[in-house]
């Protein structure tokens, strides 16, 4: 192996080692965040962030070909469809928790109307 193929691979290790990291920081949120709009955040930001990350990791190894093109298109997928999906669940939650009143400083809940109302008028 050359000297390029040595920094490629490790470049590739280390942007791989730092999507796997992500994943660590999001598997702890998931399971140590209490509300579950935070767990619900912190799943979003580390998928999309960790996968995108990983998969910059594989196109490094896999160097300037057609796969790097499709792992390319797949990052770009999962930038736009991953936030809106984590989105309209988030608005889900907000508009069908009763409960939510008590985990906002506040007290106002979005009704399914997107109205701003407070909680205990909403019951």
């Amino acid at each position: 192996m050359g000297a390029i193929e040595w920094i490629r691979f490790i470049v590739g290790a280390v942007v791989l080692l730092c999507g796997l990291f992500i994943f660590v920081v999001e598997i702890f949120g998931i399971f140590h965040l209490r509300y579950v709009l935070n767990r619900m955040h912190a799943a979003a930001m580390g998928d999309t962030l960790g996968i995108s990350i990983s998969l910059v990791g594989l196109m490094i190894f896999s160097g300037l070909n057609f796969t790097t093109l499709k792992m390319a298109l797949i990052i770009v997928f999962l930038w736009l469809a991953s936030p809106v999906s984590s989105h309209l669940i988030a608005r889900l939650e907000v508009t069908t928790n009763k409960k939510l009143g008590e985990f906002c400083e506040d007290g106002m809940v979005l009704t399914h109307n997107g109205e701003l109302t407070k909680a205990e008028q909403r019951e």
